[in-house]
């Protein structure tokens, strides 16, 4: 099952996405420059196979839902993310806020 719902900022309007799959459930909340995710996010791949695409990320560990993974502070970020403010250990809502 695949759940989207808005998630109401005051800088904008992000998108969470639940993916629920056998024994795991994929979680995520996207904005147009970048997205939060939870342990499923492979942070070294990005900053290293992908490092040419910029991408603007963080990953949260433990969350099994959209709240916890807008209240957990982020486990590591990509390279592109700390260019913006984005550091491991930012709550995950306070990381969507600089992605506008």
């Amino acid at each position: 099952m695949i759940e989207v719902q808005p998630v109401h900022f005051a800088e904008g309007t992000a998108i969470a996405v639940t993916v629920r799959l056998p024994k795991t459930t994929l979680l995520a909340v996207t904005t147009d420059k970048g997205y939060i995710m939870c342990g499923a996010l492979d942070v070294g791949l990005l900053n290293e196979k992908l490092a040419s695409r910029e991408i603007i990320a963080g990953r949260a560990v433990g969350v099994k839902t959209i709240e916890e993974l807008l209240d957990a502070p982020l486990e590591s970020v990509t390279l592109t993310a700390e260019k913006l403010g984005i550091a491991a250990g930012t709550i995950g809502r306070d990381a969507v806020r600089k992605m506008f």
